[in-house]
């Protein structure tokens, strides 16, 4: 026998090969860690640049409803001729049905013409 044990590694080759896998899956790990803080990173950067896209279209959107508020014709008010009128019309019915006595009916009449 030439070596002394028929191929069969020593201690120190088996600690060396140890060592050699051992340092390999340290390197491996390492690096792929540092991938994946790479990864969690770059998401990170994207996360916060979309929530900035958002809150500038959110801005915008709101400056643009203020501005449209602003210079957006007044609505007309409502024809308040025809809504006196009507309640006239109304408060003259329930008199001449002797709901409202004459004192009623006038007391009703100023309140809705404003006197």
């Amino acid at each position: 026998m030439i070596g002394g044990r028929g191929g069969r590694p020593g201690l120190i080759g088996l600690a060396a090969r140890t060592a050699v896998v051992a340092g390999t899956a340290g390197a491996v790990n390492n690096r792929m860690q540092r991938r994946q803080d790479e990864r969690y990173q770059q998401e990170a950067q994207a996360q916060a640049y979309e929530q900035q896209q958002q809150q500038a279209a959110m801005q915008a959107a709101a400056q643009q409803a203020a501005a449209a508020q602003q210079y957006a014709p007044a609505q007309p008010a409502p024809a308040a001729g025809t809504d006196v009128v009507s309640q006239l019309e109304r408060l003259a019915a329930l008199q001449q049905q002797g709901i409202l006595t004459a004192e009623e009916f006038a007391a009703q009449k100023a309140k809705i013409l404003g006197g």
